[in-house]
């Protein structure tokens, strides 16, 4: 690591400390040049998503976009926002781990309805009817037949 003050390629590591959300780690580092000390953090590198749109379009991965949808669906009911937090990161990190770097807005909403069936079956409907664009009363008692099939 090349120290910030005088340029030297030659540290040594003094003390490291994960961060509080768990994603880096800390490390105060000592130049073997100058003695100073300085901070550096180590974290996974991870590549841009590409989500597909239903229209051929294409947009950066935006967690927020997933977090917010399923805060939509859980209007007026209880929900522990750490458990909708942990779905999205869920989510983001098993498209990291496909190694693809396009994802479509279908295989998401899928990967959303898998996560949010046993959690609350009205959010699940709820996200159900926005993703599968239910037009009429009937396509809506479709899924819902579906659902309960299914318990």
């Amino acid at each position: 690591m090349k120290c910030p003050f005088c340029g030297d390629q030659d540290s040594k590591v003094v003390d490291s400390r994960h961060s509080e959300d768990g994603q880096s780690i800390r490390r105060r580092r000592e130049c073997m040049g100058c003695q100073r000390r300085f901070t550096t953090y180590e974290f996974v590198e991870t590549l841009p998503i590409i989500v597909v749109k239903r229209d051929g379009s294409r947009q950066n991965f935006d967690r927020n976009k997933i977090f917010n949808s399923m805060m939509r669906a859980f209007d007026k009911r209880k929900v522990n926002v750490g458990d909708l937090d942990r779905i999205t990161t869920e989510i983001e990190q098993t498209i990291q781990n496909t190694l693809e770097r396009e994802i479509s807005t279908d295989k998401l909403g899928e990967m959303v309805m898998e996560r949010l069936k046993p959690l609350d079956e009205v959010a699940y409907i709820r996200f159900a009817s926005i993703y599968h664009r239910f037009q009429d009363a009937g396509s809506f008692m479709r899924e819902i037949s579906k659902f309960l099939e299914e318990k």
